[in-house]
């Protein structure tokens, strides 16, 4: 089973920073998008943010001007840099690989716990 690999993560406090990071083993396709869901204890996963193989990103308003994804290149490798953290961040993170912001998920990553404290 194909499995993302995530690094990254850990403990912050109100508005610091942390960044996560994401990569995917050779063989899946470079034109396919890459991003990351969340899911706080108790709620539903929700997608925070995407980008395409083209570096076209998109974000949930949640995390509008605060999260900022990127990507290399022609490759399967892209990372998340959170800022201005807040606790409703707190969460388990998913680097995913597939479809648009509106696709499927083709694979998942062991998932990150990212926790921050007020």
């Amino acid at each position: 089973q194909v499995q993302l690999v995530e690094s990254g993560g850990g403990l912050a406090q109100t508005g610091g920073s942390l960044r996560l990071s994401c990569a995917a083993p050779d063989g899946i396709s470079s034109a396919i998008s890459l991003g990351w869901y969340r899911q706080a204890p108790g709620n539903q996963r929700e997608k925070v943010a995407s980008i395409t193989a083209t570096g076209v990103a998109l974000y949930a308003d949640s995390v509008k001007g605060r999260f900022t994804i990127s990507r290399d290149k022609g490759q399967n490798t892209a990372r998340l840099q959170m800022d201005s953290l807040t606790p409703e961040d707190t969460g388990v993170y998913y680097c995913y690989a597939g479809g648009d912001w509106t696709g499927l998920v083709d694979y998942w990553g062991q998932g990150i716990q990212v926790t921050v404290s007020s």
